[in-house]
């Protein structure tokens, strides 16, 4: 059953409705309490007098604080809303509590001199916001990322803020990340009780007060590029300012920034002024291809067995010579050698180049843990990232790798690859001329016979990525 006022209630913002009645009871106490402070002057009751003053002017700074830019932000223009994003300041908060005693003096005292001093407080803090707002509006942020980063690798990124006006230079802006919490979305849905119980559920009219206002649970948020503050003092007008940020990502994966901003508590530090820029940009942080312990254990053994492979693979015969360490046994030649008595091996010609190809079976949830499979995705690409320098033609295969021969393919699949419950890779895997290098997680005994004579295998284990 629909809730006929559905619509219309999940479209009502209840946390600003609640603000702006709490901001009407609290301008109502304030004006009431400035009625009573004239009331006390005329009795000539001065310690209620600046009671009821002093009573006045904190509600009606503590609404003009907490609900009119919460309010603000929330307006439908697209002009005006979410323009200038405000923070408070020990000093702005020190110059509010001295504007204050100062207005209670006035107040109390009627003094023109005083009226005088406070409003030129007042104008100063003015002209600080529209100071600050027009030197905002003037600059152009500009960001440069490298195209291809590799985790828990550090790399520079080149921040530049320009500064498009004609007649005056820019002071202390800073460019920093905007963490904006996410708003969690409501609906209208039926509570547990319906009217009559007695009724079968299907029949049952459900009351007003049956439903209940839930919580929609937001989707997880993709973690952003970056996260601090890039501080320039100075920025010459009609030129552009730039500082080299050292950037270091500590996992693989896709990272995205939606907006920055531009901040400045130019001139005299009473707020911190942020203006949101667009920057909508997102990256593949590739796997860390760090030379590791599992690596340095496998890299021998596969160039062992790919050049083996590779030796072996004519049909030509080309020379006849003497054994050396690490030929294979199979081709031994048994009449050369019982004619010289010295063990002599064939050696044939090369049909092909040298082609290797990198198979990353993605295991299913259950058969790895996590560390496992994060070493596993890593050695992989440190494997192709290794193999991509030498004069090997590379291939790649995976469950759901779908690019070429490129080596930047193959990592940005394994960048944002997870564990899947699908079938294996290697039922289907079609033997070829490639030498392959196979990460999987099943178990020897269920490996396709076939894949073993062409074949190295990485079994992933539970505790670490172990080379058998």
């Amino acid at each position: 059953m629909k809730f006929p006022w559905q619509p219309l209630l999940e479209r009502i913002d209840s946390q600003a409705w609640l603000r702006f009645f709490l901001a009407l009871a609290g301008l109502a106490l304030a004006f009431a309490a400035a009625l009573y402070s004239i009331i006390f002057r005329d009795q000539g009751n001065l310690l209620a007098t600046a009671i009821a003053a002093s009573l006045a002017l904190m509600l009606a700074a503590l609404v003009g604080i907490t609900t009119v830019p919460y309010l603000a932000r929330r307006v439908s223009l697209p002009r005006l809303r979410e323009r200038f994003i405000y923070e408070g300041t020990r000093e702005g908060a020190a110059f509010i509590i001295l504007v204050l005693f100062i207005g209670i003096g006035a107040l109390n005292s009627g003094n023109n001199l005083v009226y005088i001093v406070l409003s030129a407080m007042l104008a100063a803090f003015l002209m600080s916001g529209v100071a600050s707002a027009g030197m905002l509006r003037a600059l152009e942020l500009d960001v440069a990322l490298p195209v291809h980063i590799f985790a828990n690798r550090k790399l520079l990124a080149r921040f530049g803020v320009s500064d498009r006006r004609r007649w005056a230079p820019a002071f202390s802006i800073s460019v920093k990340a905007l963490e904006r919490p996410q708003r969690q979305r409501r609906h209208w849905q039926p509570g547990i009780w319906g009217w009559p119980p007695w009724q079968p559920p299907a029949k049952q009219r459900l009351r007003l007060r049956d439903w209940v206002y839930a919580k929609v649970p937001s989707a997880p948020q993709t973690p952003p590029i970056f996260s601090g503050s890039v501080y320039f003092p100075y920025i010459p007008r009609r030129a552009t300012a730039g500082a080299d940020v050292e950037l270091n990502f500590p996992r693989r994966g896709r990272y995205s920034q939606k907006e920055l901003g531009l901040s400045t508590r130019f001139p005299f530090s009473f707020l911190i002024k942020t203006r949101p820029v667009a920057f909508s940009r997102d990256i593949i942080v590739y796997p860390s291809v760090e030379e590791t312990e599992e690596f340095f254990q496998a890299l021998p053994m596969i160039t062992g067995e790919f050049e083996m492979f590779v030796r072996g693979r004519g049909h030509d015969l080309y020379l006849i010579r003497e054994h050396m360490a690490g030929d294979s046994a199979r081709h031994v030649d048994w009449k050369a050698t019982a004619k010289t008595g010295v063990l002599k091996v064939r050696e044939f010609t090369r049909e092909d180049e040298r082609k290797l190809r990198i198979v990353f079976d993605n295991p299913s949830p259950s058969a790895v843990s996590e560390p496992a499979y994060e070493a596993s995705v890593s050695l992989a690409a440190s494997l192709a990232w290794h193999f991509a320098q030498s004069e090997a033609q590379l291939s790649f295969a995976g469950q759901s790798y779908g690019g070429g021969e490129d080596v930047y393919d193959f990592l940005s699949h394994l960048a944002t690859v997870t564990p899947t419950d699908g079938a294996s890779l290697l039922d289907d895997l079609a033997v070829s001329d490639d030498y392959n290098v196979i990460l999987t997680a099943r178990p020897q005994g269920s490996i396709p016979t076939r894949l073993w004579a062409c074949s190295y295998f990485l079994f992933i284990h539970e505790k670490e990525a172990a080379v058998l």
